[in-house]
């Protein structure tokens, strides 16, 4: 099967405590090495520099993309790390993302800052069969000193196959985040609802919301974690067409990664741990009617 990935590559400057680390990062690259862990093809469409160091280590790793490469720098981030918050810091931003049509079995649409146009964003979501959105991009703007910060954004949701949210995230799509703001994300034409706050993840699927609380482990770097938690649950449910299954498997690709203890891609974890992980809370999970 083949997945469509729809990010900028990033170069991501890590301060933990007093270490600091530059690596590869985006979605681009968190989410298609997961991709192709769970044995997918994919075809990542993005935007990178010169400077971007990596594009050897994507090819090696069977990610296929076409006119990636750009006149303009790559997309920088500064990250600074504090247990399981983090604050974000714009360096830099490459060109908008092009989209000339494919015939992947799903996409997957995370921008990282304002690389997709809401035109372009119109045509993957016409050409698409299952898509699953991480807003993030759409929704960050830049404030003091560049830090990034979200602001309310009204924009399209409909015909969503899936979308993961942090409560920042739904609060400035909707308002509010509790269970009648993923309700409101359902009514807007959302079919499975992500939401993830630290180790409490959820998800709404018709009139049921299932619960999993992920164990209490020290956090190290937890940059990617999303990435790796949407794209397990979009590439499992486009295999196993079964939500609780994806949605169970998505936490045990989170959790993989964070017991790792690794920085930056090194996270991304095999098939094999995540399922032994995704085994696990099948047997935990929680729900109920709303």
């Amino acid at each position: 099967m083949k997945l469509a990935i729809f990010s900028h590559c990033a170069i991501d400057s890590i301060a933990i405590g007093e270490s600091f680390y530059e690596n590869a990062g985006g979605p681009a690259c968190y989410a298609s090495l997961t991709a192709n862990n769970q044995k997918f093809d994919v075809e990542l469409f993005t935007k990178f520099g010169n400077d971007f160091d990596y594009e050897k280590f994507l090819s090696n790793n069977k990610i296929k993309f076409e006119n990636a490469l750009s006149d303009k720098s790559t997309t920088r981030f500064k990250i600074e790390i504090f247990n399981s918050n983090r604050a974000l810091f714009l360096e830099n931003i490459c060109e908008p993302i092009e989209y000339t049509g494919t015939q992947a079995d799903g996409f997957l649409v995370n921008p990282i800052f304002n690389e997709i146009s809401v035109q372009t964003f119109a045509r993957i979501k016409k050409d698409s069969n299952f898509l699953f959105l991480d807003p993030q991009g759409f929704l960050r703007r830049i404030g003091a000193n560049k830090k990034i910060f979200l602001e309310k954004t009204d924009f399209d949701l409909g015909n969503i196959s899936a979308i993961k949210v942090n409560p920042e995230e739904i609060t400035s799509l909707v308002g509010n985040s509790d269970i009648d703001a993923m309700k409101v994300l359902q009514k807007k034409g959302v079919e499975h609802i992500l939401y993830t706050d630290k180790r409490d993840i959820s998800m709404l699927f018709r009139d049921r919301i299932y619960s999993l609380k992920l164990p209490d482990i020290k956090i190290y770097d937890t940059t990617g974690i999303g990435d790796i938690f949407g794209t397990t649950f979009c590439c499992t449910m486009l295999k196993e067409k079964d939500p609780l299954w994806a949605f169970c498997f998505a936490g045990g690709a989170a959790q993989a990664a964070l017991e790792s203890k690794q920085v930056g891609l090194d996270k991304v974890p095999k098939k094999g741990a995540t399922e032994t992980n995704a085994s696990y809370f099948y047997g935990l999970i929680k729900f109920k009617q709303v």
